[in-house]
């Protein structure tokens, strides 16, 4: 058995075939022309909420959660700290073995993805912020988790398989998103790092979503290889990429930050540029204009954008059966927005916003639990992990 997220990415390894092309990759979503530009999204009134949210447990500052085969919790603190929770939340022990997390400003133990064979070899993949030399930047690590709450957990074989680069100075825009494709590869999303051009960077991998093996080697076949990219890109132009989920039909999205508006929902098509820092559908924070997605058709644009921003957090498309009339939807945490965000997706890869709802609190991250519920992670010191049932 295997963690609700590593279940639905093996299904896609099922799903996804009957709709690749040959690009080398073998895992290539059909791609059409580039798009037009979909909705810009600006304020809206809140919904009434359809469910009911019951707080589990409380974090300091938590960044992510991940569930095992059993219902118990991984949990990352942006500190460096990860937590193995019960199920009901009710008791945890710190897993020890951590590497050393540089914290400062966006800073953070990242992303927590089970292995999708977890069940057989305990494998965990995490991404963080560390120091080495003069920069800071993003790592990819994996070890195996052993142990229990009760008698304590550690991760064993600690190993840093992948570092985006270069290093460089500055606190902001880490992204390091994981997610796992279902045949032997993953993605990992890079933030550019507040930096602007390393995003147009063909060399480097700031900014850009990568397809790694499980090994953090570059996967054989990436679509830019073979013009001189990085080996690892598979696409570019990103700003701060902090959602990746993979659709029922294998297609792959992403959620992004931009500048002062401009928050973007992608759909990711091998080897195209999305523009950043050329376009947007924001401003930079002086003040000063960037031009708009619809003055340059030749990059990619998003699918749906929101200004004033909303911040996403994160991406989850709910597969489960809890909240039946949500399935193939997109669910997004809103940081500044403080709110949760359901959008729908169609079959031609149009996204609409169906509703937004008020949670009165910054939502660092949204997941799916084991039985279809929602859950709900708040930024910040003492903040809660909520549960979202359907209101009877």
């Amino acid at each position: 058995m295997h963690s609700v997220r590593s279940s639905r990415r093996r299904a896609v390894a099922f799903l996804v075939p009957a709709l690749l092309v040959a690009c080398g990759a073998g895992r290539a979503v059909a791609a059409p022309a580039t798009a037009a530009q979909g909705p810009i999204v600006g304020e809206r009134p809140f919904a009434p909420k359809p469910f009911v949210a019951t707080p589990v447990a409380r974090f300091e500052s938590p960044w992510a959660m991940a569930f095992l085969p059993d219902g118990r919790m991984l949990v990352t603190q942006k500190a460096g700290r990860m937590l193995l929770v019960s199920a009901d939340g009710k008791q945890r022990t710190a897993v020890a073995g951590m590497p050393r997390v540089a914290p400062a400003g966006q800073g953070a133990l990242g992303e927590v993805v089970l292995h999708p064979d977890f069940a057989r070899n305990g494998l965990v993949y995490f991404s963080y912020s560390e120091s080495k030399g003069a920069g800071q930047g993003t790592a990819l690590a994996r070890a195996r988790l052993v142990g229990d709450i009760a008698r304590g957990a550690r991760l064993d074989g600690l190993k840093v398989i992948y570092r985006a680069h270069p290093y460089v100075s500055g606190e902001g825009q880490y992204a390091g998103r994981i997610l796992f494709t279902g045949d032997g590869h993953l993605f990992f999303s890079t933030g550019e790092r507040q930096k602007f051009t390393p995003a147009q960077d063909p060399k480097g991998t700031l900014g850009k979503i990568l397809r790694l093996n499980e090994d953090g080697t570059p996967a054989p076949g990436n679509p830019l290889a073979a013009k001189g990219f990085d080996p690892a890109i598979w696409s570019y132009g990103h700003r701060n990429p902090l959602g990746l989920a993979f659709d029922a039909t294998g297609r792959l999205w992403e959620t992004e930050m931009g500048p002062r508006g401009g928050d973007e929902l992608n759909l990711i098509l091998p080897g195209r540029n999305y523009g950043w820092p050329l376009v947007s559908n924001g401003d930079n924070y002086d003040g000063t204009p960037i031009p708009r997605h619809a003055t340059r058709p030749d990059l990619e644009a998003p699918r749906l954008s929101w200004n004033p921003s909303i911040s996403p957090a994160n991406l989850l498309i709910y597969s489960g059966a809890m909240f039946p009339g949500w399935k193939g939807e997109a669910l997004i945490g809103g940081l500044s927005g403080r709110m949760l965000i359901r959008v729908t997706i169609d079959a031609d890869g149009n996204a609409r916003e169906a509703a937004r709802y008020d949670m009165g609190a910054r939502i660092r991250a949204v997941d799916q639990g084991p039985d279809g519920a929602i859950y709900l992670l708040e930024d910040g010191s003492n903040a809660r992990l909520l549960r979202l049932t359907p209101r009877r």
